[in-house]
């Protein structure tokens, strides 16, 4: 396959789910780099994505491994598709806004506009029908970003409603499809 992917984990309690899509989508084949938030960081550690995925993960735009190279435009050259999941509202509204203050919304102002580019939200009912959410999510889609729907399910919070991520292997699908060509 020899694809690249990108995949931010930003800070929601689904984080955890992250280790199993960086994990089938590693076996099967695609090379996958991992980009933390600081906030993910409270739910998942970077050494579990780094066992799975065999690749340095990624926690900070301050962070330069190689002096001679910025990390946040390098990162951006090989990969083939960028995918956020979870994706918070802070997150989606960062992207939307062209804020640029942590390494994944820097990062993906650094990522040419033709690459492919996946959001899978993950929040509260409330906060995903909001009007400035769905505002930046629509944003989002205007500038070629493909929203991977959320669920409807039981919510840490206790609230039942649309909100919990996609399933890893919904994720995983529409990655592989997206990849291989399979959808418009």
């Amino acid at each position: 396959m020899g694809k690249h992917i990108l995949l931010a984990v930003t800070g929601s309690i689904s984080a955890y789910k992250s280790a199993d899509i960086a994990n089938e989508l590693t076996k099967k084949g695609y090379t996958v780099d991992v980009l933390m938030s600081k906030s993910s960081l409270e739910f998942i550690t970077p050494l579990t994505l780094q066992s799975l995925t065999k690749r340095r993960v990624h926690t900070g735009v301050m962070d330069e491994p190689n002096p001679s190279k910025i990390n946040h435009i390098e990162l951006t050259k090989p990969a083939d598709l960028f995918l956020v999941a979870p994706a918070t509202a802070n997150i989606i509204g960062k992207l939307a806004n062209g804020i640029a203050d942590d390494l994944i919304s820097t990062l993906a102002l650094a990522l040419p506009s033709d690459r492919a580019k996946l959001i899978a939200p993950a929040m509260n009912t409330n906060m995903y029908d909001h009007p400035i959410v769905q505002r930046n999510l629509q944003t989002l889609k205007e500038i070629g970003y493909k929203e991977i729907q959320p669920r409807e399910s039981l919510l840490a919070c206790g609230d039942f409603g649309s909100g919990a991520l996609a399933t890893a292997d919904t994720i995983i699908e529409k990655v592989v499809n997206t990849l291989e060509g399979e959808e418009a």
